[in-house]
């Protein structure tokens, strides 16, 4: 199909008496270039992978479009590439286990496609989300299947850290992140290979780009899902937490450095100058108030600088 300006109208193929034909699947051969390329990283998920794969074809199947599932088996010591392959997919297997962004690069460099999505082989994502959220993204540049609406599933023990971190990232990026590190999105891929060279190899691939385009300016709708009780068990540790926190402010400095430096800067100038009054009152100046403030200056001109230097390295 040479137009993807019609993907929900071509949904159906329709006969010259005018009725509705039956949807015919168009799964490509892989490594030819498709519509869609579907991008699954798994480890040790031989108890869902299967099911998601079917589940995926009957969904594309109805669209009309060519596509192709990808399954990057990323050094699992289960059947999770034998259950893959037995679902269809086309399985991609590294033979030490590498990381969840990681196989999601060596899925997408793998790929070629107008559209790339990215699912979890857990069981979690809804694959009938996907032809929403194709639609909206023939118009933008990142749709996110967005979690709000069923948090139930997500651990009690997680809910805090995941707060926590979308209220950082919420103030550091300047907008509004609905979630920020959901594993179900749809993407242009010529909005998603801008930014494949800063993508970590850990389980920080969605919040990293999630980050990226949104201090970019770039287009992003988050679509509400349904979130399903994973199958298997959570690679996520509570020190991903602190990693997670790290990485937000990195990213947030490689992109808009002031919105880092300029509080951290004015923390230490307000510390120093409450400092310097205290002293006054008491007869009692200290170097303490001085450095504070001077502190608080360097901060500003670090800032500064690293504006300069990010807006020199991101010029398009």
């Amino acid at each position: 199909m040479s137009q993807l300006g019609a993907i929900t109208e071509s949904a159906v193929l329709r006969d010259s008496l005018g009725h509705a034909a039956a949807p015919l699947a168009r799964e490509a051969p892989y490594g030819r270039f498709v519509d869609l390329a579907v991008v699954i990283p798994a480890y040790n998920e031989e108890n869902g992978v299967q099911q998601g794969i079917t589940e995926l074809k009957q969904v594309l199947s109805g669209l009309g479009i060519e596509y192709e599932i990808v399954v990057v088996n990323d050094g699992s010591s289960d059947r999770t590439a034998e259950r893959a392959a037995e679902g269809g997919a086309h399985v991609i297997s590294q033979r030490q286990n590498r990381g969840y962004g990681a196989s999601l690069k060596k899925g997408i460099a793998a790929t070629s496609s107008t559209f790339v999505v990215i699912t979890d082989a857990d069981g979690t994502y809804p694959a009938s989300a996907i032809p929403a959220m194709l639609e909206l993204a023939k118009d933008v540049d990142m749709v996110v299947g967005d979690r709000g609406l069923s948090k139930k599933n997500i651990p009690l023990v997680r809910r805090p850290a995941k707060w926590v971190l979308n209220q950082l990232a919420n103030y550091l990026a300047r907008t509004k992140i609905n979630d920020l590190n959901s594993g179900l999105r749809v993407f242009k891929r010529q909005s998603l290979e801008k930014f494949v060279p800063l993508l970590p190899d850990g389980f920080s691939f969605t919040t990293t780009i999630t980050l990226c385009m949104a201090c970019s300016g770039m287009d992003i709708v988050y679509l509400p899902v349904s979130y399903a009780k994973r199958i298997g068990q959570s690679k996520i540790r509570w020190a991903h937490f602190f990693a997670f926190v790290l990485l937000v402010f990195r990213v947030v400095t490689l992109f808009n450095p002031l919105r880092v430096f300029l509080p951290v800067g004015a923390l230490l100038i307000g510390a120093g100058l409450a400092k310097f009054l205290y002293d006054i009152l008491k007869w009692n100046l200290s170097e303490s108030a001085v450095l504070a403030i001077l502190g608080g200056l360097g901060a500003w001109a670090l800032g500064l600088l690293a504006d300069m230097i990010s807006r020199i390295h991101l010029k398009p």
